[in-house]
């Protein structure tokens, strides 16, 4: 299995979930953290209340920021070089999926990823429940989150934990089907 990982976190500007308001970035190779990327993104789209409140990110916050379609020309290498890895993994897929067909921008037909959630439940089972807050105070994890750097750095931190006690990732190698994304939009 390549030895590179690529976690990731997602805010969203609404309920729809099919936009992003902020992308954070953490790069693991060879077991250590060797790149952290995060940004705003203008998600062209009306922001909830609920989810100014839980991001704390407005609409004036992302004025003049990218948005994903100029974003995507940077990122889209760097989510192309490794495993994808996400904390409640099918949420922050499920959002990139929506967002690419949103713009119609043309990606994989499927993107395997790995959930840090799942993992954990394995790792430690005996914990209260596996949600990214609860991992984080449990290990000493320092998290801030709904900040999508924060918690993408997170993740990367609790999969070096499990990878240090020998999990092996690939057995939980899931592959998220793109195409039925895409598929929808001729419905639309």
């Amino acid at each position: 299995m390549n030895n590179r990982f690529i976690a990731f976190d997602v805010e969203t500007p609404n309920a729809n979930n099919n936009r992003i308001s902020a992308i954070g970035i953490t790069i693991v190779e060879n077991g250590r953290i060797v790149d952290e990327r995060y940004t705003l993104v203008d998600p062209e789209t009306h922001f909830d209340h609920f989810n100014i409140r839980l991001t704390g990110i407005t609409p004036e916050a992302v004025e003049g920021k990218p948005n994903f379609p100029q974003l995507w020309k940077e990122i889209r290498p760097l989510m192309d070089s490794g495993l994808l890895i996400a904390h409640n993994a099918p949420f922050d897929m499920g959002v990139l999926a929506k967002c690419i067909d949103w713009y119609e921008i043309d990606w994989q037909l499927y993107a395997y990823y790995a959930c840090t959630c799942a993992m954990g439940r394995k790792c430690y089972p005996d914990i209260e429940n596996h949600k990214l807050s609860t991992m984080c105070s449990h290990l000493g994890i320092e998290l801030d989150h709904h900040h999508a750097g924060s918690d993408s750095r997170a993740c990367a931190e609790l999969l070096l934990d499990y990878l240090d006690q020998g999990l092996d990732v690939g057995k939980y190698l899931r592959r998220y089907n793109l195409s039925s994304v895409r598929a929808r939009r001729s419905l639309r």
